[in-house]
């Protein structure tokens, strides 16, 4: 077992049946959007230089957070260092609506989710030209010449369109060399086990959805990627925050407020991490990257202190017999598969 972040973080997990490789633990840009509370541009730098001094060389952003804030500020954060040392990704299926183009009908998407960010909308468009838009846009506010892999964001009330359009624009452009791997990242795991039938896709970046909370990813979603050869990039470990702090006074789960059940659960599971002198934060970071499927695990960090404990958490030893305890008591699954502290 190390306690070195470097050589833990700096593991790679492969994309797909690609030639591309991510760092076992990735940096999640929507903190730096401002999700939740607001974030000025130099703690945001400040996160991201963390995270790279850390190891991570793996970075995970989209158009919808913050308004485009996020893509911006990582962008810039980025272009400190040579292109080729790093692994990028964003998303398509929301546009970011100027000025000029907003009127009255024009849905407020996560509005209330963003602080302290620029006053725009955001737009649903999952066909073929508004992923091509959406791309170009984002190249624009990354102000780098090439992002490595691209998501279909969110597609649940249209997968359809998505598939389409959406999904043949990405494919195109991996043939043509503009990007390396096709994905798709949604909050749910049924739709993802569509899109894995339908064909086409390297990975997919699942939040939420296979966590100490949460494993029903593990009835369709894993072994279906396993079967396809597409590899998972797990999101969401804290489930939105309650497992990063299960004693908050008023807990968020999946962007909501706790229910009483869940916030029980995630203080069972605490006391027992705590038994075994393991913080919470530190199980709940490793615990997805136990399945052959997890290529890396995503996180958000809003400031330099919380990347730096991401990493930190992510090599911390954690023995076997916490697993086991946990699933003896119920509290996580007998067929999840977990980190073993041999490997590590």
């Amino acid at each position: 077992m190390s306690t070195d972040p470097h050589q833990s973080v700096a593991e790679r997990g492969l994309i797909g049946a690609t030639d591309l490789s991510v760092t076992r633990l990735g940096f999640g840009g929507a903190p730096i959007g401002g999700l939740y509370q607001a974030v000025t541009a130099e703690q945001a730098h400040g996160a991201v230089a963390a995270a790279w001094e850390s190891g991570v060389r793996f970075f995970d952003t989209a158009p919808m957070y913050g308004m485009g804030e996020s893509e911006t500020r990582l962008g810039r954060a980025l272009r400190a260092h040579s292109r080729d040392d790093y692994v990028l990704a964003t998303k398509v299926g929301r546009l970011v609506l100027q000025a000029d183009e907003r009127g009255p009908t024009q849905p407020q998407d996560g509005e209330s989710l963003w602080k302290g960010v620029p006053d725009l909308d955001l737009k649903f468009d999952f066909s073929y030209d508004g992923a091509m838009r959406s791309l170009e846009e984002s190249f624009e506010r990354l102000g780098i010449d090439r992002v490595d892999i691209v998501h279909i964001h969110d597609p649940d009330d249209a997968p359809d369109e998505a598939l389409r359009g959406a999904r043949k624009a990405l494919i195109k452009l991996r043939e043509e060399g503009v990007i390396r791997a096709v994905g798709a990242g949604m909050n749910q795991s049924q739709m993802l086990c569509r899109f894995a039938l339908e064909g086409g896709f390297d990975c997919f970046l699942v939040a939420g959805r296979y966590t100490l909370l949460d494993q029903s990813a593990l009835d369709d979603l894993l072994p279906t990627s396993l079967e396809h050869h597409i590899s998972i990039v797990a999101a969401g470990a804290f489930n939105s925050g309650i497992l990063a702090a299960p004693d908050d006074p008023n807990p968020k789960y999946d962007y909501a407020h706790a229910a009483p059940d869940v916030i029980a659960r995630a203080r069972r599971i605490d006391v027992i991490c705590r038994a075994h002198q393991v913080p919470l934060k530190a199980a709940a970071i490793q615990f997805p990257c136990g399945h052959p499927a997890v290529a890396s695990v995503v996180v958000g960090s809003r400031s330099p202190a919380e990347a730096t404990e991401n990493a930190a958490m992510f090599a911390m030893p954690i023995p076997d017999d916490l697993w086991a305890e946990l699933k003896a008591d119920g509290l996580l699954r007998e067929d999840a598969p977990t980190p073993t502290a041999s490997a590590r």
